[in-house]
């Protein structure tokens, strides 16, 4: 009996909306907004966490890089400027003394580097300096071709390994190797390339050439700037032990009395972690506030809507209670109606997403692989439970004033 009361309630709320199409859709919009912000917000997000992921990639989940300079900044910049350079001569003692690294990388990069190839010439590039053993890390993977060797480095041979954007640059329908790059005016032979690495957060890496470091300082000087020097643990369960022998062997190698600070500075993922953070927090407080401010709209939309169909349906529902109907047949009536409406808008919603999602995905997939042509189950579960919340909100005030109608009043109304 009760089964049958919900159902006769639940068809005259479809009916309702099905009778005023047009108010229903309109009064839809705002949730409709709301849904498509949360949405497209948790797609945004989930696609940013695999970015991150593939910036660690990059860096070396268990990699650790001694620097002057702070990569997270957040530091005085004229205390880290007036820092003394890291020499080679202190990279290679350092090597020397480091027992829990599985490599010590010396290499040097100078930034913003003009490449020339024939009568083609490009700018803003990176070009490194580095020892060939920098092949075992991550950031050497090599797509084809091959790194330079110890030899080449040693003769200080003019051979260079470019980055996938600067081959998709000067050779978009060849690989390149075999072809002579100008750098600094100095020619060098492509032997190698590396396989595409950049992403969003961290395009820049995919336009640098890595050279021998003698070379380096055969073609720039050996005073360009300071060295930095790439520490490699192995795994990450050994970064911690590995963090601190390399703290007590920089300051040893630097002469650092002990009641001086660092004049260094040890980078790692964890700082980006941290930054990864607070993007978060900033894309959910903007989204946040922008689907309030949705839901907003659509609730004080969808209440209004929802006193107008109790007010034209007074007689109605004096008729449904003079004939025997419950209260609580009246509320659940309306708040199936409000409900249906956000769920129908979310329905809208979330067909919308998947759309947009599918033609950003399309057109930037190239550039951003990270990305996803669809939404997780999980976000689009939210979204719909967040359609219900909404839905019994807006309508719980008209569908008490409904069922709380005197069944005499409301067959008097006209």
């Amino acid at each position: 009996m009760i089964l049958s009361e919900y159902i006769e309630s639940s068809r005259i709320a479809f009916d309702a909306l099905v009778a005023n199409k047009l108010r229903a859709i309109l009064t839809m919009l705002g949730v409709i907004i709301g849904i498509m912000v949360v949405t497209m917000m948790g797609w945004a997000l989930s696609s940013l966490d695999a970015a991150f992921n593939a910036t660690i990639d990059i860096l070396g989940a268990d990699m650790l890089y001694v620097d002057k300079w702070d990569w997270a900044g957040g530091r005085n910049w004229r205390e880290t400027m007036s820092r003394k350079n890291i020499t080679l001569q202190q990279a290679e003692e350092f090597g020397k003394r480091m027992t829990n690294a599985e490599l010590c990388i010396p290499m040097s990069s100078l930034w913003g580097r003009t490449l020339v190839y024939t009568d083609l010439k490009a700018s803003g590039f990176t070009v490194t300096g580095t020892r060939a053993t920098y092949a075992l890390t991550s950031a050497g993977d090599v797509q084809d071709g091959r790194f330079f060797t110890e030899i080449e480095d040693r003769y200080s041979e003019n051979v260079v390994v470019v980055g996938y954007g600067i081959k998709k640059l000067f050779f978009p329908n060849s690989d390149g190797i075999g072809q002579t790059l100008k750098i600094n005016g100095v020619p060098f032979t492509i032997i190698g390339v590396i396989a595409k690495r950049g992403t969003a957060l961290m395009d820049f890496v995919d336009n640098q050439v890595f050279i021998p470091l003698n070379s380096f300082f055969g073609t720039y000087g050996t005073s360009v700037r300071s060295l930095s020097i790439a520490v490699k643990a192995g795994s990450p369960e050994k970064l911690d032990d590995l963090r601190s022998e390399t703290v007590g062997m920089m300051r040893q190698v630097r002469n650092i009395p002990p009641d001086k600070d660092n004049d260094f500075s040890i980078n790692e993922t964890q700082m980006f972690r941290e930054q990864m953070a607070t993007i978060r927090v900033v894309i959910w407080s903007i989204g946040l506030g922008l689907t309030i401010m949705s839901f907003a709209v659509g609730i004080i939309g969808i209440t209004n809507v929802m006193f107008v169909s109790v007010t034209e349906r007074t007689k109605e529902i004096g008729i449904r209670k003079a004939i025997g109907a419950k209260r609580s047949s009246i509320l659940i009536q309306f708040l199936i109606e409000s409900t249906a409406l956000c769920f129908i808008g979310a329905l809208a919603a979330i067909a919308l997403c998947l759309g947009l999602a599918f033609v950003i995905y399309m057109l930037f997939k190239e550039d951003a692989p990270f990305l996803t042509p669809y939404i997780a189950p999980g976000i689009l579960f939210i979204a719909i439970i967040v359609s219900f919340v909404v839905g019994i909100l807006a309508g719980l005030l008209p569908a008490i004033r409904a069922s709380r109608l005197d069944p005499v009043d409301a067959l008097r109304y006209e």
